[in-house]
Formats: structure tokens, sequence, C-alpha cells
């Protein structure tokens, strides 16, 4: 890799993150999250690092990257400057995509949403059974894999729409035979110690699109390894899309971190906290006159520990 901040081993002293995408106000979720990595990484004398995923350009806004950070300082936490933006290493996950590409491991996918939607509509409908994957999302069909490149250079040069997706087949087939993380927290099932990685149950995953020149999975694991992180500290929904990192990590030489997973902060419904639930937002609670010690109190109450 090119990138200056880029670090091949793992940094000596551990290097925790908090990573939130500047599309809504942070939640107790996100509190929950930020303040587990903070208080591990003061508890071992590691770093904390604040890291903006504005990787989206049509949902992330200014105020709520001003919000992020005001939300963070008022719970009494501090990062280390400068604060790494997504949206200022374009040409670093740029390149990171062209060696995919020159592996010969990406393709372009044509179909769109709701091509792919009918189809598998019309697969169940006559009694199939489609594949999903973990989040329970369709699998993306395959027999793109095998299109002839003039013909996909052709469509795209006259501007049809387009995500360059990871052929799952060749990318598992380059890879280690045996693919595992280090999990110091737990999975939804209880998943801990060492977990075998099974990315190919994400099917061939995109990378890459014309709204977003870097997916989430491609652009956080370079991320990750730029900032010499040691440590992800992340909810349990983004558990079984470690094994794609760790995918991702293998095929371009990067770092493995230790990953911990912690339970999810749930809304009245039962569900999972949103950003579109303002009634649970770190800045409605402070509005109501709830301190930040209120807030650690209120998620000790939940069940979760701090350090």
């Amino acid at each position: 890799m090119s990138e200056d901040l880029m670090q091949s081993p793992l940094s000596k002293n551990r290097v925790f993150r908090f990573a939130p995408s500047p599309n809504g106000l942070l939640h107790l979720g996100h509190a929950l999250s930020a303040i587990l990595n903070h208080d591990l990484a003061t508890a071992c004398g590691g770093r904390f690092l604040l890291r903006i995923e504005d990787i989206d350009p049509a949902r992330s806004r200014p105020e709520f990257e001003t919000a992020i950070h005001r939300d963070l300082a008022w719970l009494g936490l501090d990062w280390e400057k400068p604060v790494r933006r997504q949206s200022e290493h374009l040409a670093f996950y740029a390149e990171a995509l062209e060696r995919l590409k020159a592996m010969g491991l990406l393709y372009p996918g044509f179909l769109s949403r709701g091509e792919v939607k009918a189809r598998v509509q019309a697969h169940e409908a006559a009694g199939g059974v489609w594949p999903r994957d973990p989040d329970g999302a369709p699998l993306y069909p395959t027999e793109e894999r095998a299109l002839d490149r003039a013909q996909a250079n052709a469509w795209i040069d006259a501007g049809r729409q387009h995500a360059w997706r990871l052929d799952m087949d060749k990318a598992r087939a380059l890879a280690p035979a045996v693919l595992d993380w280090s999990e110091a927290g737990e999975g939804p099932e209880g998943e801990t110690g060492i977990v075998t990685a099974r990315p190919e149950r994400w099917g061939d995953v995109i990378l890459s699109r014309p709204d977003a020149p870097a997916s989430y999975h491609l652009a956080v694991v370079l991320d990750d390894a730029a900032q010499g992180i040691t440590d992800v500290v992340r909810g349990q929904d983004l558990f079984h899309a470690t094994a794609v990192h760790r995918l991702l990590q293998s095929l371009l030489g990067l770092p493995a971190p230790s990953y911990r997973h912690h339970g999810l902060v749930s809304g009245p419904d039962g569900r999972k906290l949103s950003k579109s639930n303002q009634d649970t937002g770190i800045a409605a609670y402070r509005d109501k006159g709830v301190s930040p010690t209120g807030i650690r109190a209120l998620l000790a109450g939940y069940g979760f520990v701090f350090h």
C-alpha cells in the first residue's frame, strides 16, 4: 500500500477506534461502543482514535459530523487528532480496488436491486430456495462472473450502472484454507475464542459502486490497517461481516486485529436502535438533563460492564 499511514505490523501499543458514519445523530448504542473503546484503551495505556466513515456522499452531512464531535466530547471522551475522514482517502481505496481487479477477483455486476428481487421472487414462487446471507438478504446471482469482458467494458463505457463485485469462489481459493479470527467478545450465538471465518456465506459482495467508491467492507479493512488498529470493538450486528473482512485482509496482505463484539442496545420494540429513533439519541438525553454519568448508568442497567 502506498498511503503514508499504512503500517505493516500491528502497533506495539494497543490502538482502538470508534468509527461512526455522519448520516444521523448518535444514539445509546453508539455511546456504548464509543465508551467501551475509550475505556479499554485507557485501561491498557493504549490509544483511542475517532474515524469518520463518510464514504457515502449522498448520506453524509456536515451537521451530523459536528454533532458526533459534540456528543462524544459531552460524554467525556477524548481522542487523537487529526481525525481520519474517509472522504479524504478515496485514492487509497481506488488503489486497493485496482489491485484486486489485477488479481482477477472482481467483475462488474449490472443487475439492479429490482431485477434481483424479481428473479428471487420468481424462483421462490416456483418452489425454489434462494440462498441468503447472514443478514437474510438474497445473494447476488453469479452468472455475470463469466460475462465477456469486452462486452462488460462496452456497457461501462456506455454509462450503464454497475457495481464491482468480489468473485467469492476465486477469492476464497486464493485465501488460506483455514481463515479465522480471534474473538475476545462473543457473537450472536455465543461464539468466542478462535472463530472460523466463512465469507462465502455473503456471496459476491460489492466492493465499489458509482455512488460510493469503496464499500464499507473494503474501506474498513484498509482504514484499520492504515491506522494500526489492534483491537476492533463493535456491535454484534457486524460479527458475521468479520468473515469478509478477514478475507480481504488476507487477499491484500493486511494485518488482522483482535475483534471484540458486544451486545446491542435494544429499543422499546426489542430491535436494535436506529439513528431514526430520535428519543434514544444522545442529544435527546442531554436535553432532558441526563448527565454523562447517567448515560453510563443507563447502559449498565442494560447489563453492559465498563472497564
